[in-house]
């Protein structure tokens, strides 16, 4: 549990930090939402390389995705995705409805706009993740409820 509380504190820290040092331009241009995300990326890769050095190779993309959902999500926020949707055509939605990154902030709907600076730690840990495994993609994140939010996952082509 205090592991979990120091993560929190340390994520809640990192996006206090990088929006009081960024300049009013890099704000508005959603230049530090960029930084977060760098992070996260790196962050992602880093974890997914430990994690997966002692797992047999993934069959498909979907099972790639199944890993993320459930060991990797656990392993970061002690819960499994609650659902994960797919077209089957590269596009894969992650629907947490009780993100912890978000959960101790009040669900008032005046939270809502400061929400995706919350997210994009996250958004960069799912692509860095996928970037190991190799796969390119595009993660945005949606929250039109508090605590839940949705990562909506682009696999791109190459």
């Amino acid at each position: 549990m205090a592991d979990e509380a120091l993560f929190l504190l340390l994520h809640n820290e990192m996006v206090s930090g990088v929006y009081k040092s960024a300049e009013q331009g890099e704000v508005e241009n959603g230049r530090c939402i960029t930084k977060l995300e760098n992070m996260g990326f790196r962050v992602g890769q880093g974890l997914i390389e430990r994690f997966t050095k002692d797992i047999a190779r993934f069959k498909d993309e979907l099972d790639i995705m199944k890993f993320i959902c459930k060991d990797f999500w656990t392993t970061v926020f002690k819960k499994q995705i609650d659902n994960l949707r797919t077209n089957h055509q590269g596009i894969y939605v992650l629907q947490d409805n009780k993100f912890r990154l978000l959960t101790q902030m009040s669900a008032g709907k005046q939270y809502l706009e400061h929400a995706s600076k919350y997210l994009a730690f996250t958004c960069g840990l799912i692509r860095g993740g996928l970037s190991n495994l190799g796969i390119k993609s595009i993660v945005t994140a949606e929250v039109s409820s508090m605590p839940a939010c949705k990562f909506q996952v682009m696999i791109q082509k190459l």
